[in-house]
């Protein structure tokens, strides 16, 4: 296993940047009125997924970095609500986007929670 120097090398970090992309490309179709409620919602809280990674990372501590963790695993799931929402107000214009959205936070959160156990059973 290679030597994870920064927050950069953590998988989950990377896969919370990749919810982030995914997701800003997908409230772009969303209508105008969207602007500043549910995309603006669904943009801040994808961008705490890996923010939060981040901040626990540079705590230097897992105690604090499993907090951290439990923080971008509840964005994580309040960007999965909001997608849900979406769905249903039918702003989702691409099927295949929106799909690929979930197998991402899916994978994310099998990785944040794996990831969070292993901090836990270090103290």
């Amino acid at each position: 296993m290679s030597v994870i120097k920064s927050y950069k090398d953590l998988l989950i970090w990377q896969k919370g940047i990749k919810v982030v992309t995914l997701t800003y490309q997908l409230v772009k179709s969303f209508p105008n009125e969207e602007l500043y409620a549910l995309s603006n919602q669904l943009k801040r809280a994808s961008i705490s997924i890996p923010s939060n990674i981040a901040e626990g990372y540079g705590r230097n501590t897992d105690k604090s970095f499993s907090h951290f963790l439990d923080i971008a695993r509840g964005s994580l799931l309040e960007v999965e609500t909001q997608l849900i929402i979406a769905k249903e107000l039918g702003f989702i214009v691409d099927e295949k986007l929106y799909q690929e959205i979930l197998i991402q936070i899916e994978e994310e959160s099998k990785m944040i929670n794996a990831f969070s156990k292993t901090l836990k059973t270090n103290h």
